[in-house]
Order: structure tokens, then sequence, then C-alpha cells
């Protein structure tokens, strides 16, 4: 969203010959370009909600626009929750615009009590559609579906002139793919240009930016590239078909990434990249008659409700039917969602928000983060517990690195290091870094010692955050684990923290026995000594068959 907002407010300012900043502005996290000038600022969805809560009746706005509402992201659909209660009872004069070009704009129109429907063609060419389906399919064969992918790529640039925009489901392919593609020797005009949101902001600008005179660019995208952007000069799309969502399980409290087939909507979208500027051409990588969803299910549907739950009591909504909602949220996810705040706090037994609860907002970060973040403060530990935040907010700097440790001190170790970047990405890393350091202003803590003494207290910081995810290692199994929540996990290679006895898994899978990607180690003394509320003393008493006799134990659970 970022890179989308920054893209608008750009073509906007250029529009109008100006800079960004002046008529034309943008506000996102860590990042604000607005004056006294500024009529039309641009802000991100999760900004929108921070303004909301500051100024309720949003005073300063005479406007609100939600563009490309079809994504129907969950921030999207807290914006406009928040902002039609706010029209109602404080703001009857203020406007709200919702745009999108594949949305069913009566259905909307309808919903919103007959709002007026605002249609316009806009400017665009014609696009030819080719399907070729993937010789082995994306759930078969991985490697093999992305090596077809790049042989597409290479016949498209033989066969057919201008730059071109391939959507793939995820990072990991993209870099996959790229990697294909520079080791095929191709012409030196041709530039490849990876996209998606875990760049940098530069590497992003790049990627939309107009390829050189006589040069071609390949840019490989993700669905970040779908709608909001214009990459200038693209001619050709090859749509593999295919997007990466999250999908939040409310029994397990543990969302998955699912690789999933696009919408007709989202396909739409995509092929229509190819006629922005001049005639062109689409490569659908998927059969004509394969079936499509219309539209892709909201993100409220399969999200985790835990933010959004949040920042309703913070609004003074206890039970969510008081709003009006396209999609009504799930039950069972909003009860999930309460039974976790109220456990770290943030709510009380009757769901209203605390003073713990509005704290936690300030951080514009998961609650479960802000709270460690706030606990780890408290006990003198602020800068370490900023520095496991930012990190768990974005990609893991090691992740494309072949590193298998999946020990969070050694993240902790590379984003204090001098040498900046040169196992993992410098942009990523110089992103989580400002992410710390914008936290650990908002405590004004001390920094973290040189001596990285702190690093032994990661565990402990971690398990304010998932106190449902402590794990114990299993007798006799030195990579399975219980959590505390009473399901498994398993770290699926040898590594060091597979042979402690507890750990705190913050970062694994959905799956029946969850993969663990990021832990932190918690010896035994520390869990009673910081964290004793958890535990309780349990006695059993049992009859035991092989001795005949009655035997009573005394245990510590959590």
């Amino acid at each position: 969203r970022r890179l989308a907002a920054r893209a608008a407010a750009r073509f906007m300012a250029l529009s109008l010959d100006e800079r960004v900043g002046e008529t034309v502005g943008y506000r996102m996290h860590l990042d604000r370009r607005v004056s006294k000038a500024t009529r039309i600022e641009v802000v991100t969805e999760g900004i929108l909600a921070r303004m909301l809560q500051q100024d309720p009746s949003l005073e300063s706005a005479g406007l609100v626009i939600f563009d490309e509402f079809h994504e129907r992201s969950l921030a999207a659909d807290l914006g406009l929750a928040l902002c039609l209660d706010s029209q109602s009872a404080l703001r009857e004069d203020l406007r709200l615009l919702i745009m999108s070009a594949t949305l069913d704009g009566a259905a909307v129109a309808r919903w919103l009590g007959g709002a007026p429907l605002l249609c316009c063609e806009g400017r665009s060419y014609p696009v030819t559609v080719h399907y070729h389906p993937a010789r082995v399919a994306y759930s078969r064969d991985r490697r093999a579906f992305c090596a077809g992918v790049a042989q597409r790529v290479q016949a498209v640039l033989r066969e057919e002139s201008g730059s071109l925009l391939v959507f793939l489901p995820g990072a990991g392919e993209i870099r996959q793919v790229e990697g294909l593609l520079q080791a095929a020797d191709l012409d030196a005009n041709v530039l490849l240009a990876p996209l998606y949101g875990q760049l940098s902001a530069q590497a992003q600008d790049a990627a939309i930016e107009p390829a050189r005179e006589n040069r071609r660019k390949v840019v490989l995208a993700t669905a970040i590239a779908e709608t909001s952007l214009t990459i200038e000069g693209i001619r050709v799309v090859i749509d593999a078909g295919l997007m990466r969502v999250p999908c939040f399980d409310p029994n397990t409290g543990l969302s998955r990434l699912e690789t999933r087939a696009v919408s007709q909507a989202a396909a739409e979208q995509r092929c229509g990249r190819a006629g922005r500027l001049q005639a062109g051409v689409c490569f659908r990588l998927w059969g004509a008659h394969q079936p499509l969803l219309a539209q892709a299910p909201p993100e409220i549907m399969a999200a985790d409700l835990t933010p959004l739950v949040l920042e309703l009591a913070q609004w003074g909504v206890r039970d969510v039917t008081q709003l009006r909602w396209l999609d009504l949220p799930p039950a069972a996810h909003i009860a999930q969602a309460t039974s976790l705040l109220q456990q770290l706090g943030a709510l009380d037994t009757a769901a209203r928000i605390t003073a713990h609860g509005s704290e936690m907002l300030r951080f514009g970060t998961h609650p479960r983060l802000a709270h460690m973040i706030l606990r780890g403060n408290a006990s003198g530990y602020g800068a370490l517990a900023c520095e496991l935040a930012a990190l768990l907010s974005e990609r893991d700097p090691l992740g494309g690195t072949g590193e298998r440790d999946a020990d969070i001190v050694l993240r902790v170790e590379l984003l204090r290091q001098t040498d900046r970047g040169r196992r993992a990405g410098r942009g990523l890393l110089g992103g989580i870094r400002a992410t710390a350091r914008q936290w650990q202003q908002q405590l004004r803590c001390a920094a973290a010692p040189e001596d990285a003494a702190d690093l032994s207290m990661a565990g402990v910081l971690l398990a304010y955050a998932y106190p449902d995810r402590i794990a114990r290692r299993r007798s006799g199994r030195d990579n399975r684990f219980l959590m505390s929540n009473g399901r498994g996990a398993v770290f699926t290679a040898a590594e060091p923290l597979a042979a402690a006895d507890t750990i705190v898994a913050a970062h694994l899978d959905g799956s029946a026995e969850a993969r663990i990607f990021l832990a932190a180690s918690l010896d035994h003394e520390q869990l009673l000594t910081h964290h004793a509320a958890l535990v309780t003393a349990v006695t059993r008493v049992d009859w035991d068959e092989r001795e005949q006799c009655v035997q009573a134990r005394r245990q510590q659970r959590i």
C-alpha cells in the first residue's frame, strides 16, 4: 500500500506540474510529505484508522475516497465502517466516495442507502488474450512451475515487443524466476526488475519507472502491481494466475499463507495492465475454461481480527453489529480475538478497552507486539522489545540467505551489526531499524547495551507476546515441542534451538504440527521469575497399575 500511495501522489502532483507535498501529499508509516498548501492527502488504510481514532469527526477532511475498494482489505473495511459511523453521528457533511474498476458498484450503492453511482469509462486499449496452461501445475512441483514461467518469458521476449509484467504469487517465486532468467543469457538490453512489498522504496520505484531508450524491462511482481500502479512501457502481461493470501484459524490462533487461483476480477485487472498505454497482449498460464471465483473473499472473513477488535474497543464498540459492514466479521474470529486481548490486558472482562489497550494502539502494530513492547519497557528491556517487534513486523532478513537457524537472536545481532546488510537486503534491514528506532523514541527508552547481555531476555519478551506459544520439548524428541495452547510444533531441520527444553515460537505456520520458523529459548528460572502468573500448580492422584498403589503427583502447568 505504501508503494501505491507514493505512486498515486506522485502522478497527481506531476499532472499539476508540482512536487509531492504541495497541493498533493501523502502520509504513511515512517514517511510523510504534506504542507500547509496540501489539499489532497494520499494515506495508507492503516493511517486512516489512526486519523479517525485521534479525530473521530475528521474535521480536516471534506471527502474521503476509498480507491481500489474491490481489494476489500481489513483496514479498508474498518476505515469505511468508522467513517460511516462518524458521518451518521458527528459529520453529516462528510462525503464518502468508493471507487473500483471491478466492484459491483450498483450493489454497493444500494447498501449505502441509494448513493449516486458515477461511471467513467476511462482510457484503455485493446488487449489480446492467449491461454497457455502450465506444463507442470504449481501444486505439483513449484520449481518446475517457475522454470516453465521463465521459459514463457524468454519466448515472449523473442516474439513480442515492449516491456513485460509477470505476475507471480510471492517473493520466493520471483527470486527463483529471476535467477533462472539471469542464467539464461538474455539480451543486454533486457532489465530484470523484481517488485514486491518488502523491497526498499528505491527498488520499488525503480521497478515502476519507464525503461530507458532502447531498453526493455521484465517486471516480476506479486499482486502489488495488480491495481493502483501504472508501470510505464508495459505492453505484455504474463499472468501465472496465482496469489498468496493469509488464512487465519481461530481454533489455533495461527495464520498460514495459502496459494490460490486468482479471481475473475483480479485476472481482468492484471490483463488490463497491458492496455494502459497502447494495444497489448496478455498470456494466461491456465486453461480458457478453468473456473474462477468472480471476486476474491474479503480479508475480513479469513483474517486475524485481533487488531480490528482493539480498534473497535477504542472507538467504543463492543458489539460489531453496531457498525455497518459489507460483510459481518465471523463470530468465531471475534471471540478468539476478544479472548486474546483480555489475556494481554487490553480489554477488561466486559470487553471494554483498558488504559493498557489504549497505550498499545499508539504503536500501530499487532496487539501482541505492542503488548511485548510495553511490558519489555517496564522490565527495563524496551530497546530489545522494539527490535524484536520490528523484526516480527517484516519479512525475515535471513529468509533468502539459505540459513536454516530459527533463533531470532541471530536476527537481532544482524540488526545491530555495523556491517549493514552483507547477508540480507539493506533496504529491508534499514526499514526494520527505522521502525525499531521510532518505537524506542516513543518509549524514550535507553539504547541497547553494547555488550549484548540483554539478548538472553529475548525468550522472556517473546512470551509476553505469545503466551500461548510457550513450548516444552517432548520427551526424547529433540525437534518436537508441545505448546501451551495444546498444539504440537516442530523444527523441520536440525538446529541448536531444537535441543532446548523450553522455547517461545514467534513465527510458525498453521499446519497440524506447526513448523517453527522463528523462536527463542526460555529457561525454567526465567519462566518462573517473569511469567509466574501463567503457571498453575496442580495435584494429580492416580492409580498406578504397575505398582498397584495410589500415586500423587504435583505438577506445574501453563
